[in-house]
């Protein structure tokens, strides 16, 4: 089974845009594709897919400490412990806030009077949806939430079940920018990685972090440059800067007006007849060939 990651550098590259445009593409020849967003951050996706809910289900991961105001003593143990300042006290009744608590249970465990609780934490929700291109993994996450690598892991899994029990030959998934927790967990067991750059010093600088990233992991990176002829000079050190480390340019995609125009129809690029669509899909042949190759050690030696 394919897996393919969409990841850039930072957001507002174009990624999510190129993964509806890849999406179309997959469902098109046949391929019964699973599609995932793994931004659970802020995810987008789903404004093109406009996808038909089947499931939905809570995300749960970890938990947050509580206090009983009833029980509690006011011995202000709790706030001695806490080692987060996530303890206040205000009006002389102590409290935890909710943002402030990392959920390591020390007041809890050693809480005097046994008033603090420790209830698990509902951290966001992840949905299984039904959409125009194929079936549709997605998730948000709650404010202030940190568990977005968990819910990353969690989203990958169900996407690989999925594809087991509908036969689908390709996972296709909108990845988390930057190269944090959530990007590590989006490139988990990937067999490529695409990855969407600006023509500008800093989309090479943002190019080499995630280079280095997936060179960690040895998964493959296929190069895309988004508004390429908005500046000739960098889109060409970013070719230079490839090659060096041995990754495959996919493509190079022009500023185009299109791509507005789509997003307010609520489509895919590819989904009508254009010169962009031509190109994007002859970018995905190329990123099917190179999923298609057996894995290889990505060049991870310093520029």
């Amino acid at each position: 089974m394919r897996e393919i990651v969409v990841i850039s550098g930072k957001g507002g590259t174009g990624k999510t845009t190129l993964c509806a445009s890849l999406a179309a593409l997959a469902h098109r020849e046949g391929l019964n594709p699973v599609l995932c967003d793994l931004d659970v951050d802020v995810p987008d996706l789903h404004i093109i897919f406009n996808p038909r809910m089947e499931q939905e289900q809570p995300f749960i991961s970890g938990n947050t400490a509580v206090i009983d105001e009833a029980a509690c003593t006011q011995c202000g143990r709790c706030l001695e412990l806490c080692q987060f300042g996530a303890v206040h006290l205000k009006d002389g009744v102590f409290h935890i806030g909710a943002l402030d608590c990392e959920g390591c249970g020390v007041c809890h465990r050693l809480c005097p009077a046994g008033a603090i609780e420790f209830p698990e934490r509902h951290c966001g929700t992840w949905y299984l949806s039904r959409t125009r291109f194929g079936t549709f993994v997605h998730a948000q996450l709650e404010p202030g939430q940190e568990n977005s690598g968990r819910l990353v892991g969690l989203l990958k899994q169900k996407a690989r079940e999925i594809a087991a029990a509908e036969n689908g030959g390709l996972i296709l998934c909108d990845g988390s920018p930057g190269i944090g927790c959530p990007v590590i967990s989006s490139l988990s067991g990937a067999t490529l990685a695409v990855a969407v750059v600006e023509p500008t010093p800093s989309g090479r600088h943002d190019f080499e972090r995630v280079a280095d990233l997936c060179g960690h992991f040895r998964i493959p990176i296929a190069v895309i440059i988004n508004k390429a002829d908005l500046n000739g000079d960098e889109a060409r050190a970013i070719e230079e800067q490839a090659a060096r480390r041995g990754h495959a340019l996919a493509g190079r995609l022009p500023f185009s007006p299109l791509v507005t125009e789509a997003m307010i129809r609520g489509e895919a690029l590819t989904e009508r007849d254009s010169p962009l669509a031509s190109e994007l899909e002859r970018i995905w042949r190329r990123i099917r060939a190179m999923a298609d190759k057996p894995a290889r050690r990505a060049n991870i030696n310093t520029l």
